[in-house]
């Protein structure tokens, strides 16, 4: 039987746990809070992040990660993206030598500018081979619920890709192929950026035309970024793209979109934190999208304007004529 290790008992860590051991994957679940673990290992439930939704009864959860990690042949990665580094240290010891490491985390890391494949790649010391991505359009409550989906699984190497895409296929789950990690895992980490932009426009009470613009154009950033960091242009048409673009702009379950959005109707940066109870990865990976922009020197004037509401204490009204008064450009340039 094939084995997985999920290291994250989020709702999207606890999903994908679903449907591993729905499909008939070995699963065990690790998580830091003894009470989710118990509650997950004993009653098949968890609580804080998917209330009223039974769990497989074959899915483990165990505090330990030696446990969690013995006889893995997939290492599914499902923290917070800025908590990576210092976690994957810490387990890499315990990381079987044939496992293969996947991410469902959706960020750029602060500092380095790093992909989250970048950072498992150099923190486990694996060649890119063993490293795997999943990205899509996912809301997890919307799947937890056995709600049809899709999503994309994407490594370097089509077999690893292949192994992976048969070890989560599931009725209400349907994974496809791609060998374009670069593309899959910029077209998740940015879009939370352009979900922060879109949730601010909405909760000035803006309408149904900017926020076809701000997806539309943020979809455009991802490209300029994509096109010169290598990714495969086709990518961002797609499921990693602009499917999971779409689900995270427009969704009330996502957390970046209600982010913002609490940003719009005039809460201070801090107030809006202590209301959000799970992590909107784009607060954080704003600065890192656009730091690494910079280096590129790929033009992001949205996600300049978002870290400017989010952290420099630009009003969403000021971001507004920011971006209105740009020098005219044709549709499609810097790429």
């Amino acid at each position: 039987m094939t084995k997985a290790a999920v290291f994250g008992t989020g709702s999207w860590g606890t999903t994908f746990a679903t449907i591993l051991a729905e499909a008939g994957t070995g699963t065990t679940l690790w998580g830091r809070r003894p009470e989710v673990v118990e509650a997950i290992d004993r009653r098949h439930e968890n609580p804080d992040y998917l209330p009223g939704l039974a769990l497989p009864s074959s899915l483990r959860a165990t505090a330990d990660p030696e446990e969690a990690l013995d006889g893995a042949d997939f290492v599914v990665l499902a923290v917070p993206s800025q908590s990576l580094r210092a976690n994957l240290a810490a387990w890499r010891a315990h990381i079987p030598a044939h496992a293969v490491l996947v991410s469902l985390m959706k960020g750029v890391e602060i500092g380095s500018c790093k992909r989250m494949s970048e950072v498992i790649r150099e923190v486990a010391e694996v060649p890119e081979e063993r490293v795997a991505v999943v990205s899509g359009p996912n809301l997890a409550l919307e799947i937890a619920q056995r709600q049809p989906a899709a999503t994309v699984v994407a490594c370097t190497d089509e077999s690893v890709a292949e192994r992976l895409q048969e070890a989560c296929h599931v009725p209400w789950f349907r994974p496809y192929t791609n060998t374009d990690v670069v593309g899959v895992e910029l077209g998740g980490a940015v879009k939370n950026v352009i979900a922060l932009a879109v949730g601010v426009a909405a909760g000035m009470g803006l309408g149904d035309n900017v926020r076809a613009t701000l997806m539309t154009r943020g979809l455009a950033e991802i490209t300029r970024l994509g096109a010169v960091l290598g990714a495969d242009q086709h990518t961002f048409a797609g499921l990693a793209g602009m499917g999971d673009l779409i689900a995270t702009c427009t969704s009330p379950l996502s957390r970046n979109r209600t982010f913002g959005e609490n940003l719009g109707r005039g809460m201070t940066l801090a107030e809006v934190v202590a209301a959000t109870k799970q992590t909107a990865e784009g607060v954080k990976s704003c600065e890192s999208v656009l730091a690494l922009a910079g280096k590129h020197d790929v033009e992001m004037p949205i996600t300049e304007v978002v870290v400017g509401v989010v952290h420099d204490g630009l009003t969403p009204a000021e971001a507004g004529v920011l971006l209105m008064s740009r020098t005219p450009k044709p549709e499609r340039y810097g790429v």
